[in-house]
């Protein structure tokens, strides 16, 4: 079922059952599984959260899969009554694939403190290694960038209209692979013959593509704290994702480190509403 709680509880029975979640698997992210490449962004998240419970251990989190339509419409028409109205497909949801993390405060209302994606998109590195060529005549280093990436501003854009009366954005994206080069370098053939990945040449870079979800700030930063700011005579709070991105895979552990740090800039912000115990 959309938007279905998966997990909630505090302390070590939220951490046991994250490991259940996990298959008896990794959850000590910070430790030998820092170093691995193969880790799920779901795997991480949910070292991520038992970590949480184990700084705070008087807090009630939970982790779910999704957040339906309905809810956020319902959301937007608390705000005002022309909003919200919408709906055509009843059973519809965002699901981001690092799932959505929450926390209880001292209200009973839950409020989200964590949401993770991690994205891959351009195998030509991988394909340059191996020897394989290109295209539709099999002649080319390079393969022009698609555009699925994109599909990311839909959650992007829904969990802004579900948290507009938040003070934080925790909305952490991690992208890799050939079209999210942020250097340029070069990579050997098997014959012997390099080549150089431009990575700011249009064919390959897709990081434009994406800077909407930060107005353009600078990638590989915490941006979870909203900032408010003047166009001409009006003043608007901007909900900016924190986009990470990469030519090489992403670590468990440099996941885990930048989405804890976004959680707790979270319990940071909303901690006059928050019961520590």
């Amino acid at each position: 079922m959309a938007g279905e709680v998966e997990l909630k509880g505090k302390g070590q029975a939220l951490r046991l059952s994250m490991q259940q979640e996990l298959g008896g698997g990794p959850l000590s992210i910070f430790g030998e599984a820092a170093q691995k490449h193969d880790l799920s962004i779901r795997e991480v998240t949910a070292g991520v959260v038992a970590k949480l419970a184990e700084e705070f251990p008087n807090l009630e989190f939970r982790k779910r899969d999704s957040i339906t339509k309905r809810e956020i419409n319902e959301k937007l028409n608390s705000f005002d009554e022309r909003l919200g109205k919408t709906l055509f497909v009843e059973n519809a949801s965002i699901k981001p694939d690092g799932g959505i993390v929450e926390v209880k405060d001292r209200h009973g209302k839950w409020r989200i403190v964590l949401v993770g994606e991690s994205k891959h998109q351009g195998n030509d590195i991988e394909k340059i290694v191996a020897g394989i060529m290109q295209g539709k005549n099999k002649d080319q280093d390079f393969m022009a960038a698609g555009n699925a990436i994109e599909r990311m501003h839909k959650n992007v854009l829904e969990l802004r209209n579900f948290m507009l009366d938040e003070r934080h954005f925790p909305y952490v994206v991690f992208l890799q692979g050939s079209n999210f080069a942020t250097e340029s370098f070069e990579v050997v053939r098997p014959d012997g013959r390099i080549v150089k990945v431009v990575h700011n040449s249009g064919l390959l870079n897709r990081i434009d593509r994406v800077t909407a979800s930060s107005l353009a700030r600078e990638i590989n930063q915490n941006y979870c704290e909203n900032i408010v700011i003047t166009a001409g005579d009006i003043l608007h709070m901007c909900q900016i994702a924190s986009l990470y991105c990469k030519h090489e895979p992403w670590k468990a552990g440099e996941m885990a480190e930048v989405m804890l740090g976004v959680a707790k800039t979270s319990i940071s912000i909303i901690s006059k509403d928050l019961d520590f115990g």
